[in-house]
């Protein structure tokens, strides 16, 4: 049977920059408000024009070039995202089509946080299983647009970013290498505890005035509890990739969480007797870019020399749903 190797990363921030200094004159924030309970210092979100399309594109424009491979060498797209810039279809078929790859399925995965991992789980079963040989796996995401950027939405705006990150996996003979094992898990009785309610397909009409004026259109989440459940379902499922290999701990040689929150990697990484610099972070320059946060983290990671070969690298998400996922990979 083949194994799934990833041979090529890319990721790509929009152009401009938020920084906390900016946010402070929208709300009753501070800069050091923000990085005491966040970490971050400033975050990328698109300009007029720009597109979750163009966000995707770029990332994955650059991780077929490390690659090596044509986008004509690529059988299959998967794309992690919350929202599409059309409300229907997916950003899967507009990257199709942005690259010029009629006919090959494309498909879409809605897990919020945890979305690149079950994508890099589906895209794993494709290629062990002799389906595709190329799978180009995505995370998009442009939050910033569906901010409520009053004092009302501050615990919420200074978080949220725009960006993208993407990965080709491929078919390897070498069973000591590529993605080793990956774990899902998710639990839909916290789904208010995280959400978008509105707009809803049971709405009638499902935009009108009074939506227009309701705090349902904005992203909500009950930040205690969510970190509460974060900081124990992180280790949980970083452990079970381990204990399914038969891995320990020392023998990670980079774990990247999903930049929810630099308190949250912190407090993970201490409950597991991780080394800090063991802990990929860069929420500090992106903030929390949802399911684009871990390929664009390990992009990034890879392009700083921080990922060698025979590297053991953990993925570890958890968000929305609540869902939480983790992949063990050897480089």
């Amino acid at each position: 049977m083949k194994n799934t190797q990833i041979i090529g990363m890319g990721h790509y921030a929009p152009e401009r920059v938020v920084t906390n200094a900016e946010l402070e004159k929208w709300m009753d924030t501070s800069d050091q408000w923000i990085r005491e309970r966040t970490g971050i210092e400033r975050r990328h979100w698109i300009s007029e024009g720009e597109k979750l399309e163009d966000l995707a594109y770029n990332a994955s424009t650059m991780a077929l070039e490390n690659a090596g491979l044509r986008a004509s060498e690529i059988d299959c797209i998967i794309v992690a995202c919350i929202m599409s810039d059309y409300l229907f279809p997916g950003t899967s078929a507009l990257l199709q089509a942005r690259l010029g790859l009629p006919g090959i399925p494309a498909i879409d995965i809605r897990n919020a946080c945890s979305g690149f991992v079950y994508a890099l789980s589906i895209a794993d079963k494709f290629v062990k299983t002799g389906t595709y040989k190329n799978v180009l796996v995505v995370g998009a995401e442009v939050q910033s647009t569906s901010l409520d950027l009053s004092t009302r939405g501050r615990d919420i705006a200074v978080i949220f970013a725009d960006g993208a990150g993407a990965a080709v996996v491929s078919a390897t003979d070498d069973q000591n290498k590529g993605v080793l094992t990956t774990h899902l898990h998710a639990d839909g009785n916290f789904v208010d505890q995280l959400c978008m309610k509105k707009p809803s397909v049971n709405m009638r009409p499902r935009l009108g005035k009074e939506l227009l004026e309701s705090d349902e259109i904005y992203p909500y989440m009950e930040g205690r509890h969510v970190f509460k459940h974060a900081v124990t379902r992180f280790p949980e499922v970083i452990k079970e990739a381990l204990e399914a290999t038969g891995y320990s701990l020392e023998d990670i040689d980079l774990l990247i969480p999903h930049q929810a929150n630099l308190r949250i990697s912190e407090a993970v990484g201490k409950r597991l007797g991780i080394a800090p610099e063991k802990v990929y972070s860069n929420i500090q320059e992106y903030g929390n870019t949802t399911a684009a946060s871990i390929p664009l983290a390990m992009s990034e990671a890879a392009g700083k020399g921080l990922i060698k070969e025979n590297d053991l690298v953990c993925l570890a998400a958890f968000g929305a749903g609540f869902t939480w996922a983790s992949a063990l990979i050897r480089f």
